[in-house]
Formats: C-alpha cells, sequence, structure tokens
C-alpha cells in the first residue's frame, strides 16, 4: 500500500490521532527549530525531493504544492538562522 500524502498532510494526520487537531504548518516550522542538525537536515532533503516530483494540474495538487513550497522556506529560514548561530 502505497502512501501518496505529502509531508505536511502525514504531519497533520499525525498530530490529529495525537491530540485531536491537525499541526497547522507554522507549529511545524516552530518544532523544526527543535530538532538537531542532522533531522534537520534530513528533514530538509526529504521535503526537497518531495517538492521536486510532478505536481498534477489540477487545483487540489497545485495548492498542496504551494503549502509544501511556504513551508519549505520557513523550514528553510529556521535552519539557516540556527546554523548562523551554530546550532
Amino acid at each position: 500500500m502505497e502512501d501518496d500524502r505529502n509531508f505536511i498532510e502525514r504531519a497533520e494526520s499525525t498530530t490529529q490521532k495525537l491530540y485531536s487537531e491537525p499541526m497547522s504548518v507554522e507549529d511545524m516550522a516552530d518544532d523544526f527549530a527543535l530538532y538537531g542538525l542532522k533531522k534537520r537536515a534530513d528533514a530538509l532533503e526529504n521535503l526537497g525531493s518531495e517538492l521536486r516530483s510532478e505536481i498534477g494540474s489540477g487545483a487540489h495538487a497545485l495548492r498542496r504544492h504551494a503549502r509544501l513550497i511556504g513551508l519549505r522556506q520557513k523550514m528553510g529560514d529556521v535552519h539557516a538562522a540556527l546554523r548562523k548561530a551554530k546550532r
């Protein structure tokens, strides 16, 4: 069985099961700051490979891709700030 959900959808599903409500993109970026250097780099690489995959032409696929781009940018900013602070 193949899971065709993206990073955001998987995170929302997991947090909804744990806490009865999905995690927002902003909360995902905030939690990302708590990851160690290697885990942050791996998460950014995984998200980048999702973004490089083919995009569907439907409105839903384009919205999903736009949300991923926004999350990737926020996570990249957090990662760069933490690297600058040597963390």
